[in-house]
């Protein structure tokens, strides 16, 4: 039993985290990274396997972890990092194959009270995270890029919101639709939350219009290792999609009116979450037309699109609502620095009503306007 597994085993009630690196054989993993983990309210270890850009991981409990250290980890790195609650130790492997314990460092007081006072983010720096390497957010050491921590807390934003929707979710497999996924890499970061932060058998699949994108997006699944992940190429307003069970829905930025295609396919499947933040709302904008008390803020272009933008969404919120969803309307910071900063997000409950859509009906039938979703809800009622 080498030192490191002494002191592993030692200190397994306050390590935060241990990595092992320059192995000694070329075939195999280049860097483990064990980290504590709580699933489902239970604790376990994170074994993180890198070869090249490939990771995978396995999930042990606190008994389990010193066994498999000792059967398949220690010995074969020359260099090891022990961190704790209090103190770092770094050792290095010797030629006759012991370890030597070459640095010690701990918190100072000041330290430990600012990391206390610092923000806990659901994604943290030190993650080998791909995706927020290729974003050029986490250098190739998972360091926080300082110019580009404003677009980290953006999508820790949506991440803690999703994680505030499922942190009592209690299955072990998820499926989810992203509709207008693109490039923004954040179908890849919503895939490593669940599959690896919270060991969910995750199942996404995202569509998108152009078929270089798809492809672009299938290669890097495929290069992270990500295999419950895959990309379509499809069109929400006519193609046949995804016809199986659906927990969530995700549409970020769908275009105009295939988030109301979007939303309606929700409804009609009984997804039980969406999270829309809509985008270009021009439907609403190029066919409202003065006629109630409202004809103030159509009297300048401007007035008239954000109005019109407003009016889409809160008639996207009604027509959820009386579908049978309880409804949070959000300031979202999104992605792209955009004014368009509004989400929608939802969980069903089956409580179905009428008065939000007849006011909707209302509103449509003074000023004129068409609004697909309301449409949509409307034919199939027929």
């Amino acid at each position: 039993m080498s030192i490191v597994l002494d002191d592993l085993t030692a200190r397994l009630d306050t390590l935060t985290k241990a990595v092992l690196s320059q192995p000694l054989a070329r075939i195999g993993c280049s860097r483990v990274t064990i980290r504590p983990l709580s699933l489902r309210g239970k604790a376990f270890f994170q074994l993180e396997y890198q070869q090249g850009q490939k990771v995978t991981h396995r999930n042990v409990t606190k008994c389990e972890l010193p066994g498999l250290f000792a059967q398949e980890l220690d010995g074969l790195y020359l260099q090891a990092v022990l961190c704790t609650e209090t103190e770092t130790r770094q050792y290095v492997r010797k030629a006759n194959g012991a370890y030597k314990c070459t640095a010690k460092s701990g918190a100072s007081r000041a330290a430990a009270a600012s990391h206390n006072r610092k923000k806990e983010y659901i994604l943290q720096e030190g993650e080998n995270i791909p995706a927020l390497v290729d974003l050029g957010v986490f250098t190739p050491e998972f360091k926080i890029v300082k110019a580009k921590y404003d677009k980290y807390k953006q999508i820790n934003r949506f991440i803690e919101l999703v994680d505030d929707a499922f942190r009592s979710y209690g299955r072990d497999e998820i499926t989810i639709l992203d509709f207008g996924c693109g490039k923004s890499y954040l179908t890849f970061v919503l895939y490593y939350y669940f599959a690896v932060k919270r060991g969910v058998r995750a199942k996404i699949i995202g569509y998108d219009l152009k078929e270089d994108v798809v492809a672009h997006c299938n290669e890097v699944a495929a290069r992270y290792g990500y295999e419950g992940l895959r990309f379509v190429v499809a069109d929400v307003t006519r193609d046949v999609l995804y016809d199986e069970h659906i927990d969530m829905l995700v549409t970020l930025h769908a275009c105009d009116t295939a988030t109301d295609y979007a939303l309606h396919y929700a409804i009609s499947r009984g997804v039980e979450h969406i999270f829309s933040v809509p985008c270009c709302q021009h439907e609403v904008n190029k066919t409202i037309q003065k006629g109630g008390d409202f004809d103030i803020l159509l009297s300048h272009g401007l007035f008239q699109e954000r109005f019109s933008a407003l009016l889409t969404d809160a008639i996207r919120a009604a027509v959820l609502e009386d579908e049978g969803y309880d409804v949070d309307v959000i300031e979202f910071i999104d992605f792209a620095h955009s004014p368009k900063n509004l989400m929608l997000r939802c969980r069903r409950t089956g409580k179905r009503g009428t008065k939000k859509l007849a006011e909707a009906r209302r509103l449509r039938e003074q000023y004129g306007f068409e609004q697909t979703l309301l449409s949509l809800v409307e034919k199939g009622k027929k």
